[in-house]
Order: structure tokens, then C-alpha cells, then sequence
């Protein structure tokens, strides 16, 4: 067998101010870099969650229904803004069918790039008879061919700057199919794809040198396999945070860098670093274009590598699964940097005692089996705007 899996996967995702006129937008202005709040804006009271009351100029963009062309069992969004002045936004998701609103809106997350003023969060509870959010997936349990996402900007009535929302789009897909068979595939069973042989030049960092450190934000050790993936594929694109930006970090460690990324990715109510858009998000602060999606195969895969773009993938095994791992997870992310001559994916893997064990290379079918049915192939697509991605497939997964 090849590693193709055969799952509905749509992404879209919208850019500002070029896409503006697609949605309808309140109390917003375009401008070259990004949505704005306008002199329109509406005022709001809101309480925060520490019990804290603050007056907010408010405006949001809402997208036009996207149909994904089949039934859709998921949603998570994905966002890049900026959020000066200690303002925030909101991101929301309802889910379409038949040409209406199919659900309510429910909250993916209360988001701002720093932590000073607001408690970035996902919001916990969300559970009716049509969906569940799932810190930052939202899970339908109703019929809904489509989607729709809506973004507030919130910015306190005496701050002289507000927030700028760049991109949102979604990733949505359907059911998770059965795997056709859980066995290797016999040798030469799969075509050489573009990015064979070819393994990019992505800097290692472990997690585990930071084990037991900042417990405020989850620690590090086991917990940080998110961030510390995306500061890789940051430093690789020369756009990691200058060390003036984390010269608050104390003790300053192994790399606070890394401290850098756990900290501004740490979702309050996951109580953990691991939130995906979250991670996208953080990158996007450092001018990159980012965002969520799923891949259907390491076929797929390949030809990010080919256009010299790593990817940060999450996956689930225990020890014995995948050869080259040798240890259990639930749920874990590493930096996909390329491919052998064979095919067999190459990984920057952070979970390893210290940096010169990150580099990896793992048994093709059972990894594409770890990540397909760990995360349905959840993928983070990071990299600077001027960076071309590969032509999308028929159904557009980015």
C-alpha cells in the first residue's frame, strides 16, 4: 500500500486587507497591514476572568459561509494578528448546512500575543446537542457541510494602538476512515516523491534540558514539544525573537528562547503550551505566515520539504510502533525536516535528552500511521510570506 489516506480535508484561510470585502466587517478598517478597529467602533464592558472590568473599543470581521463539500466532523481555526496596547480578540466558529446556520458561535479562543494584560485562553465548557469545542478543535456532532469563522478585536477604550488581524481561516474534516491495513508495505511499494533524499538544514533543540523549569507555564521536560518545535522552525527561518525580547527570562537557562515561545504560547485554561493555533499564532507575531491544517499523507508532505518547507506534526504512538521512537505518548510534536533516500521520514524530534539527540529518522509507514491517527494529520505550515507554497491538491487542504 502507499501511505495515502483517503480522509475530506478543505482548508481556507483569508488575508488582509485583500480579503475584506469577503465578509462582512463592523467597526473595522482595512489597512496595509491588516484589519483595524475604526472610529466606529462600538464600546463594550467586559469582565475578565481575574474579576477585572474595562471599557473596549470593539469591531469584528465575520467570513462568508465556506462550503467544505462534504460532511464535516472538525474545525480549527487558525489566526496571525498583532495585539498592542493590551488588546486582545476573540476567534469564533458555527458550522453551516443547507445554506443557514447550522449551530451557534462558540469560542475557540481569547488570544492576545502577550500575557500582560489578558489570560490567553481557550474557553473549556462549550457542550450542546451540535458540537463540543475541544480546547481548539471544534467537534460536530450534528450535520454541517461548512463553516464559518468570526473574529472581535478588542481594544481598551484608552489605548492609543489596538490589535491588527492579518489572516484566519480553518481547517476543516470528516471522518477519520479506517486505515486499509496496519502492516509495513512491501518494499518498493511507493513511488520516490520530490523530496527524497532531501533533509533541511532546521536547528535542534530538546525540550528535556528545560525539565522542571518555569512550572508557571507547565514546565519543560515533557510539556514544551510544541514550542520548542516552533522555535526551530523559527530559527531555521532566521525569525526567532531577539534576545531582548526574552532578557526577562530568570535564570536564563539552557535557551530562553525556547522559555520565549512556552510562554507566549501557554493556553491559561489547557494549562499547557500545546494549543495549535496558539503555536501558529506565536509565529505569526514574528512575521511569518502561519496556520493549521491537516495532511492527508506523507505524499503530501513531501512536497512542503521540496519547496524548503519543514513542518511541525503531532502524533501519537507508544514505544514499540514506531521504529526510531522509543517511547509512549498521547500526543506529541515534532519538526518533519525531510526524508531519506529511501523515503523514511528524517525528524527534529525535541523529546530527546539533549540537542544532538533530536535528529531522527523513523520507519515511514508507521510514523504516517502515528500522525494519521494520533491528530488526523494535523499540520503546522510556518514560513515568511514571500516563501511560495506547493500547488494545493484538487481539495485544497492549504
Amino acid at each position: 500500500m502507499s501511505d495515502r489516506v483517503g480522509r475530506d480535508v478543505a482548508y481556507r484561510g483569508f488575508h488582509f486587507p485583500a480579503d475584506q470585502g469577503l465578509g462582512t466587517a463592523t467597526g473595522l478598517r482595512g489597512t496595509d497591514r491588516g484589519l483595524v478597529l475604526d472610529g466606529g467602533a462600538d464600546r463594550v464592558t467586559h469582565r475578565h476572568p481575574d474579576g477585572r472590568v474595562r471599557r473596549y473599543a470593539v469591531g469584528s470581521w465575520t467570513s462568508p459561509p465556506v462550503p467544505a463539500g462534504f460532511g464535516v466532523r472538525e474545525v480549527v481555526p487558525s489566526w496571525t494578528a498583532d495585539t498592542p496596547g493590551d488588546g486582545w480578540l476573540r476567534v469564533e466558529l458555527r458550522g453551516w448546512h443547507d445554506g443557514a446556520p447550522a449551530t451557534r458561535w462558540y469560542v475557540l479562543a481569547e488570544w492576545a500575543a502577550d500575557d500582560s494584560a489578558v489570560r490567553r485562553t481557550s474557553v473549556p465548557g462549550q457542550r450542546d446537542g451540535a458540537a463540543t469545542v475541544d480546547t481548539d478543535t471544534l467537534v460536530l456532532s450534528t450535520t454541517v457541510t461548512g463553516w464559518q469563522v468570526r473574529v472581535t478585536l478588542l481594544r481598551p477604550e484608552d489605548a492609543a494602538s489596538g490589535p491588527v488581524l492579518r489572516t484566519v481561516g480553518a481547517v476543516a474534516t470528516g471522518p477519520v476512515p479506517r486505515l486499509e491495513d496496519s502492516h509495513p508495505a512491501p518494499a518498493g511499494a511507493d513511488v520516490p516523491g520530490p523530496a527524497w533524499g532531501t533533509v533541511l538544514d532546521v536547528p535542534r533543540y530538546s525540550q528535556r534540558i528545560h525539565a522542571g523549569a518555569h512550572p508557571q507555564w507547565a514546565g519543560g521536560g515533557d510539556s514544551w514539544c510544541s514550542p520548542t518545535c516552533t522555535s526551530m522552525v523559527l530559527a531555521y527561518w532566521g525569525a526567532e525573537p531577539t534576545p531582548e525580547r526574552y532578557a526577562w527570562v530568570t535564570p536564563p537557562g539552557p535557551r530562553p528562547v525556547v522559555v520565549h515561545a512556552a510562554r507566549h504560547c501557554f493556553d491559561h485554561a489547557y494549562a499547557g503550551a500545546g494549543n495549535w493555533p496558539f503555536n501558529t499564532a506565536y509565529a505569526g507575531v514574528h512575521g511569518m505566515d502561519a496556520f493549521v491544517t491537516r495532511l492527508r499523507s506523507l505524499t503530501e508532505a513531501e512536497e512542503f520539504v521540496a519547496a524548503g518547507v519543514p513542518l511541525i506534526v503531532s502524533a501519537s504512538f507508544r514505544a514499540s510502533e514506531v521504529p526510531g521512537l522509543d517511547y509512549d505518548t498521547a500526543g506529541h510534536l515534532v519538526v518533519l525536516v525531510g526524508f531519506t533516500a529511501d523515503g523514511d521520514p528524517v525528524l527534529n524530534d525535541p523529546y530527546a535528552p539533549d540537542d544532538e539527540g533530536v535528529h531522527r529518522t523513523v520507519g515511514r509507514h508507521a510514523f504516517a500511521r502515528a500522525w494519521q491517527a494520533g491528530s488526523g494529520g494535523v499540520a503546522y505550515v510556518v514560513r515568511p510570506p514571500e516563501v511560495p507554497l506547493p500547488v494545493p491538491p484538487a481539495q485544497a487542504n492549504w
